[in-house]
């Protein structure tokens, strides 16, 4: 079953740090298997919405995510952030 990886963007303190990141991160969950689906900050907002930056990646399955998350990698991204962002980021199970 097919799970996504979700982040939201909260605040962005270093912008420097964000693009290391972001050229890390990218072919990292690419090379794991992931397939960005949305990228960038939402057109419309309701409810309690609020109009951060979000991130959504589709993977195989919550297995395979939470390997792309762990994986050398990635982790070599997260250090590049280093505080550079305040994330939301979870990985939910696709329906049916």
């Amino acid at each position: 079953m097919s799970a996504y990886w979700i982040s939201l963007y909260r605040e962005t303190t270093d912008e420097e740090k964000l693009a290391a990141y972001a050229r890390l991160a990218l072919p990292a969950l690419e090379s794991a298997g992931g397939r960005f689906l949305v990228r960038g900050m939402p057109e419309q907002v309701y409810e309690a919405g609020e109009a951060t930056r979000t991130v959504l990646i589709e993977f195989d399955s919550v297995e395979a995510a939470v390997a792309a998350h762990d994986s050398p990698a990635y982790q070599a991204a997260l250090a590049a952030l280093d505080g550079g962002a305040v994330r939301d980021l979870r990985i939910v199970p696709g329906v049916g």
